[in-house]
């Protein structure tokens, strides 16, 4: 991927790794379209960044989605680099008697779904245009999870497949696919208390780590995953999957 003289549609783009990310490519000088649900957000974030545009879009909404891609077809065609970060986290006890599958359902429609109908959405745009990236934010937990996570965990596990197999497919089609997967960094992802943990990793620190590592194209088999954090993603090669699981979810 190029990471200068892109036109980049980022979903989840008012908050966290979304913001983030947007920004930094904004600087870069990249047009940047940012997506999320709640408009007053997008407005203040696109005021304070000259150039920058903000679409409202639930990945959730048939006919939210459809609104934007008709938006994005008619004022920019020359849209080459999708960022499909749109995601939710919720903890689940199921052991809970009270426990329903509510909570996994709307899990997901946004981590699973909403990135299939991106996907299909905006990959006949993106084949038309050159130097065309599908990035897609995944998660280190989909290697190991943490088991009071359980739906969450499961959603970036079906993301690092179906990824794979969509790599597969576009490989004689010159659309690059890569697979974010962040460690535990500070955001709201899973509350407040998250943005402040300091067992979370700097978000600033994250997000210059990645723009480094697309910069040098340092991203095997189209994954973007931090150094800390290869030891989970190969732990069942290297036999340590169980001792890793233990250390990350205590009894």
């Amino acid at each position: 991927m190029n990471i200068t003289g892109n036109t980049i549609l980022i979903t989840g783009g008012t908050s966290g790794i979304g913001r983030a990310l947007a920004e930094a490519f904004h600087r870069l000088g990249n047009r940047v379209i940012i997506a999320g649900r709640r408009q007053p957000l997008i407005d203040e974030i696109t005021a304070k960044h000259e150039g920058m545009v903000g679409l409202q879009l639930d990945v959730d909404d048939p006919a939210s989605l459809s609104s934007a891609v008709a938006h994005i077809r008619s004022r920019f065609p020359e849209l080459n680099v999708l960022i499909a970060n749109a995601g939710i986290s919720r903890s689940e006890d199921l052991a809970a008697d009270h426990w329903t599958a509510s909570d996994a359902e709307a899990i997901v429609r946004t981590n699973i779904l909403g990135v299939l109908h991106l996907t299909a959405a905006f990959l006949p745009l993106l084949k038309r245009n050159p130097d065309a990236t599908i990035i897609a934010t995944s998660s280190a937990l989909a290697f190991v999870p943490r088991a009071d996570f359980p739906t969450y965990c499961a959603s970036k596990a079906f993301l690092h497949s179906w990824l794979t197999s969509l790599r597969h497919q576009l490989r004689k089609i010159p659309v690059e696919v890569l697979e974010l997967s962040p460690p535990y960094v500070q955001t709201e992802l899973t509350g407040a208390a998250q943005a402040s943990d300091p067992r979370a990793m700097p978000l600033d620190a994250f997000i210059e780590e990645v723009i480094e590592m697309l910069r040098q194209g340092d991203h095997p088999g189209g994954e973007i995953l931090l150094a800390r954090d290869q030891p989970r993603r190969r732990a069942e090669r290297d036999g340590t999957y169980d001792s890793i699981f233990a250390a990350m979810n205590p009894s």
